[in-house]
């Protein structure tokens, strides 16, 4: 397994940044912007089964989970030799930033995580019935992994010690509760709703993410 994808090269501290569930890289191309005018360092891979990275094998793929996605971003950090990093994900890669700091804390230095779920549950009920109708047809194992996983213990949450900022729009597909409870299980976290923004609206193609992500950073990065 190889992760590609974008890496900006900066003067200031690094930030990881991963992206959601059949998207790449691009999704960020307006933060990693705005990051890298900021000054900092950063780093923006495709994750496993997704954009440039390569595949485990030249079999065909017929599962994903978010525990080696993780595995795999933890594996590029200390590759990379990056101390403490920021991490930044949506949707999947709001999970993965989760998972990895369960697994490994202390890897990362401070994490936001936007329109994330700890279970499948945590999803609107019309998401889920649109994706199970259109997985019968052909059944795929990105959307198959989305449907069935994660298994988040909100209790798991207070071991990530580091400041998290969590963010959904007003209209996502995550539900309300379901960000509240991640905010409330987390030992230090902020969490803003965005108004008039559904899940991916005020990151693709928008500065409101970034804003936000930049400020928290300037704020709590110690």
């Amino acid at each position: 397994m190889t992760l590609t994808g974008n890496t900006v090269i900066g003067k200031g501290r690094p930030i990881v940044l991963v992206h959601g569930n059949g998207e790449d890289h691009h999704l960020f191309d307006t933060e990693i912007r705005q990051l890298a005018e900021a000054g900092f360092t950063v780093y923006a891979p495709d994750s496993r089964g997704h954009g440039k990275s390569t595949l485990v094998s030249d079999e065909p793929v017929t599962e994903y989970h978010y525990a080696d996605m993780a595995e795999d971003i933890y594996q590029f950090i200390k590759a990379l030799g990056l101390k403490k990093p920021a991490l930044y994900g949506h949707s999947d890669g709001g999970i993965i930033a989760l998972l990895l700091e369960i697994s490994h804390p202390g890897t990362l230095g401070i994490m936001a995580a936007s329109g994330t779920n700890l279970s499948p549950q945590g999803l609107i009920p019309s998401f889920i019935e649109e994706y199970s109708e259109i997985n019968k047809k052909e059944e795929d194992p990105l959307i198959t992994l989305m449907l069935t996983e994660p298994h988040i213990d909100p209790e798991s949450l207070k071991k990530i010690r580091i400041p998290v900022l969590v963010t959904a729009g007003d209209n996502d597909l995550i539900l309300r509760s379901e960000t509240e409870k991640i905010a409330a299980a987390l030992p230090d976290s902020e969490m803003v709703i965005v108004e008039d923004a559904d899940h991916g609206s005020y990151i693709v193609d928008s500065e409101v993410m970034g804003k936000l992500l930049l400020g928290f950073l300037q704020r709590r990065w110690s």
